[in-house]
């Protein structure tokens, strides 16, 4: 995937409405302080477009960042973080749960997690959440290069059994720094921007 122009488009709180976009949409959701915004950075080829914060739970909104006039990048609130009230949790929740039903360009959902701890019990929630809204989560294993190399397939099954994932589930093992795992999700997101265009193709042809 080539990276020609990227631009944070819509921002939606709590109350706003969600905008409906006309090209493919695919998600970012993981717990605060997952490295979701040095992901989406490293994707974008961006430095600081993803605002990344010292003060995890701070990312409130959900922000469409438009990529290449191509496809949406969807950086969803971080969850469980514990200083968070119990109201602005639930506040979040609904708002994810909101765009994941309403969304009708959403066509993947990413999910990150932590690769140098067991999944949390928010991690399996949301894991089997997306699965009950009807998508197959794809898992990044973020920070891979805080680890030793001889650990990442120890850690990559710690994952994998933690969310008791499907045979087939996709798990990437990533990381921000060195830029590993990025070409595989590159080619996830190419396959989405590919099939969405040969619908748009078909629907002309209709036409």
């Amino acid at each position: 995937m080539k990276i020609k122009n990227v631009a944070l488009e819509t921002v939606c709180g709590v109350t706003s409405k969600l905008p409906d976009n006309k090209l493919p949409e695919v998600a970012f959701a993981g717990k605060s302080n997952v490295g979701k915004s040095s992901l989406i950075n490293a994707l974008m080829q961006r430095k600081a477009l993803a605002r990344t914060s010292a003060q995890p739970g701070k990312t409130q909104t959900i922000n469409f960042y438009n990529v290449n006039d191509e496809i949406y990048f969807v950086d969803l609130p971080g969850y469980g973080y514990a200083k968070v009230s119990q109201t602005e949790k639930e506040k979040w929740g609904k708002m994810i749960e909101k765009y994941l039903h309403t969304s009708k360009q959403l066509k993947a959902v990413f999910l990150l997690i932590d690769i140098r701890h067991d999944p949390s019990a928010n991690d399996v929630n949301m894991y089997e959440w997306m699965k009950y809204q009807g998508f197959a989560p794809i898992v990044i294993a973020t920070k891979a290069d805080k680890i030793n190399r001889s650990q990442l397939s120890k850690q990559l099954k710690v994952v994998r059994t933690g969310l008791k994932m499907d045979k087939g589930g996709i798990l990437i093992p990533f990381s921000a720094e060195t830029k590993a795992g990025r070409d595989e999700i590159y080619e996830i997101i190419d396959s989405i921007i590919s099939e969405s265009n040969k619908i748009g193709e078909g629907l002309k042809n209709e036409e």
